[in-house]
């Protein structure tokens, strides 16, 4: 029996494959089954993390990148070993994949840590697999890769061309303005995701598998090959060498994700024109790793950046355009300036090396900094005495003219009672109403689900109105747009001032000064609060209990609180 080379960096399984001993000969024994005996003696044995499942639609092929990866794995001298954990479907879970988001964390943290391996690739897609799997894996801080699905190919029809999420918003607008009907639609169905991957707009999915590649723990290129061209396959590959490489160097994910690194992050957010969603999953990641992110530090880095890519919903082109112009390392190009250069990446070089020499072949998909498609594109944070611990707020996909507005509230107890009433002919509201929602925060719903982008009356649908002003405690889709306040911190049911605003209240946005004010004053608001009443759970049992009962508010990333942090990845008992 060989021994591993004693000059040889520490690989965490000698723990369980190492000894001569009763316990070391099962671990062994078991997991041998046609290998060689030198393969759990000094061979790094990589996990792949992979959130495949027919029931997460965007996520179906990573079986099928999970190969490559294992190709990549096996040329660079280490084990592949393939794991499953939890997959969340945006578009399949009830009531929301969001509820289960922390869920998931858990589940890969735990399946990391507990299992005998040296190094995880992450095989992630749709939206919420991202931050669940970066959450759950720096939690336990081994080296560490991100392998995205990629987005899906342009939809098409009749010449022309569609946008998953966005053109599907337009489609109910229209439907509700009396221009068309879900029949005469139905063809569409077949047609908007033609191939494997996730959204190909900038939606979540997108935006995310962005920020993992501008963070350094992606390779060049991950955040825009679409899932059916065969690059895709090859960043698969060369990931799985590199991870090998990882391990070989004890370079942990702790040691990649640097403050430095979510400042480009949040930087490339804003000139991306990238969904809310990447704030509170930023956060959410910043606080299982111990770095001090706020809110406040998304609109002081990125509101001034301006909008390079020209991508749905913020823009006109869709993901394959985009990749096909230059992808995420043209953009970052674009923001040398802007950028920690040196920020540390899993290729071992600085992140300046993801664009150099990188050219930009469609100016009409990235735009140059000189001549943006918009000056201020990021994520605006607004704070007032409706949202005390902030609110956001995407300029890029809201509408110029709404973004300093004065209006009554027209006020919604919960997501049931807006579609109850908000296509009632008789409903009392005017293109100047603000429309608000509550009861949708990360405790109150629970879960914090996306249905901030509260579609119109349908009675201002029919007389052209395009956009109105809305504000909840809820979260939207990355693929959606409009002059929508999200994220209202505190939730109201977390008794925030949401809870406390009436319907008539006089409501001002004023994006330029970063408030969000209700024209009530401190005497009523406390007459209000001392007579309003903690709404009932929704759930007295299993996840749904635990989730509202633990879960933190927006503007801390919404995760456990008994989940913030890290507990490495050393278990000192054994199983025998």
């Amino acid at each position: 029996m060989t021994t591993p080379d004693e000059t040889a960096v520490y690989l965490r399984t000698s723990e369980w494959y190492g000894p001569l001993n009763k316990d070391a000969f099962i671990h062994r024994s078991w997991m041998k089954r046609g290998h060689p005996d030198d393969t759990f003696h000094g061979r790094p044995i990589i996990g792949i993390c992979n959130s495949a499942s027919e029931l997460t639609p965007c996520n179906q092929h990573l079986d099928d990148v999970a190969d490559y990866v294992k190709r990549g794995i096996w040329q660079a001298g280490g084990v592949p070993m393939e794991f499953p954990v939890t997959s969340l479907g945006e578009t399949q879970l009830r009531p929301t994949a969001m509820l289960l988001r922390n869920l998931m964390a858990m589940d890969v943290e735990e399946s990391i840590r507990c299992n005998p391996i040296d190094g995880v690739v992450l095989l992630a897609g749709c939206d919420k697999t991202t931050p669940a799997m970066v959450m759950g894996a720096a939690s336990v801080d081994l080296p560490t890769i991100v392998v995205s699905a990629g987005p899906m190919l342009t939809g098409r029809h009749e010449g022309r061309t569609l946008g998953s999420g966005t053109d599907l918003w337009q489609m109910d607008e229209q439907v509700k303005a009396n221009e068309t009907t879900w029949e005469e639609l139905g063809e569409l169905e077949s047609v908007m995701t033609r191939s494997a991957g996730t959204c190909n707009t900038m939606g979540t999915a997108s935006t995310m598998a962005a920020m993992v590649e501008s963070m350094g723990i992606a390779l060049p290129g991950n955040g825009a090959i679409p899932a059916s061209d065969h690059r895709r396959r090859r960043l698969a590959q060369l990931s799985g060498r590199q991870i090998v490489d990882l391990v070989q160097k004890d370079v942990k994910l702790s040691q990649l994700v640097l403050r430095e690194s979510l400042e480009n992050a949040i930087v490339m957010l804003a000139a991306l024109g990238g969904s809310t969603n990447a704030v509170v999953h930023l956060l959410a990641i910043a606080g299982r790793i111990g770095i001090e992110l706020t809110l406040d530090d998304f609109d002081r880095l990125g509101s001034n950046v301006p909008l390079l890519a020209n991508i749905k919903p913020a823009g006109e082109f869709l993901m394959e355009d985009f990749f096909e112009a230059g992808g995420v390392p043209a953009v970052l190009a674009e923001l040398d300036d802007l950028l920690h250069r040196d920020a540390p990446t899993v290729t071992g070089g600085p992140i300046s090396e993801y664009w150099r020499d990188n050219k930009t072949w469609n100016r009409a998909v990235i735009a140059p900094t000189k001549s943006p498609f918009a000056a201020n594109a990021g994520i605006a944070v607004l704070r007032g005495n409706l949202a005390p611990n902030g609110a956001v707020i995407k300029p890029a996909a809201a509408s110029e003219h709404l973004l300093v507005h004065t209006g009554p509230a027209l006020v919604f107890d919960s997501i049931e009672d807006y579609k109850a009433q908000i296509d009632d002919p008789e409903l009392d509201v005017t293109v100047e109403s603000v429309l608000v929602l509550r009861g949708c925060g990360p405790r109150g719903y629970p879960g914090m689900p996306e249905v901030g982008n509260m579609a119109l009356p349908g009675k201002l649908l029919q007389q052209g109105v395009k956009d109105m002003v809305r504000i909840s405690d809820a979260r939207m889709s990355g693929t959606a747009y409009g002059t929508v306040v999200l994220h209202v911190a505190p939730e109201s049911a977390a008794g925030g001032p949401l809870a406390l605003v009436k319907t008539g209240d006089i409501v001002t946005l004023d994006v330029p000064n970063r408030t969000l004010h209700m024209d009530v004053t401190k005497e009523e608001l406390a007459l209000r609060s001392a007579t309003w009443k903690k709404p009932q759970p929704r759930s007295e049992r299993g996840w749904s209990k635990l989730y509202a009962d633990h879960v933190t508010q927006a503007d801390t990333g919404a995760d456990m609180d008994f989940l913030v942090g890290s507990s490495g990845s050393h278990v000192p008992r054994e199983s025998h």
